[in-house]
Formats: structure tokens, sequence, C-alpha cells
């Protein structure tokens, strides 16, 4: 899974034709994951403040407004990709238009078969 924490801050910035060429970018990559056989999902989060947080307090949940951390880049989407090897998923990663405005964090996931 390749994990794309991105400034969200910056998306509302940026002009109409910067967002337009910005979603092409990922649109172009998403396609270069089909053309490779490599897609297996994406995913593109909602805004911070859209996120509910669900934690034990006194032993029962309490919801909370607003993810769990403060930070500046966030959790902003995702890919699920086939990779042949560690090497492969990493190469993916470096192509991602999301190491342009934030990093992508490459992680396996649990092989529940």
């Amino acid at each position: 899974m390749m994990i794309n924490y991105v400034n969200e801050a910056g998306w509302p910035t940026l002009t109409k034709a910067e967002q337009e060429a910005g979603m092409a970018a990922y649109a172009a990559y998403a396609e270069a994951l089909i053309t490779a056989g490599a897609f297996v999902s994406s995913g593109r989060l909602q805004p911070t403040a859209t996120a509910r947080t669900v934690r034990l307090a006194g032993g029962k949940p309490k919801v909370l407004d607003g993810p769990y951390a403060e930070s500046k880049e966030v959790f902003g989407g995702y890919f699920i990709i086939e990779a042949e090897n560690e090497d492969a998923a990493l190469a993916w990663a470096a192509r991602s238009p999301a190491i342009g405005h934030g990093v992508v964090e490459v992680r396996p996931l649990w092989d529940t078969t």
C-alpha cells in the first residue's frame, strides 16, 4: 500500500488550472499503474476537518472531532498495488505525484489468505 501524506492546506491556494494539472497527474499515474498491471485500488480522503476519531476514555468510546494527531502532512489518499518486491513498490512510489507536495509511505498489507 502506498499511503500519500500531503499538506492539505496547499490545495486551496492553487489556481484552478494548477488543481486541474494536479488531478491530471494523478490520473496519468493511475493509468500507468493500470497499464502495468500493478493497480489494485486507490482512494482520496476528504479534508481532515471532516474527520472524527474514536478512542476509549474511562473505558467507554468517545468521539472526538478531527484527526488523532496534529501534523502538517496528513493522510490524503492511497494506492494499493501489486508489486514483485519492495524495490518495485518503491519505484512506483518514486513516480507518484504525491512526492511533489508530500511523501509516500510504502507498507506491505498483511496476507489474509
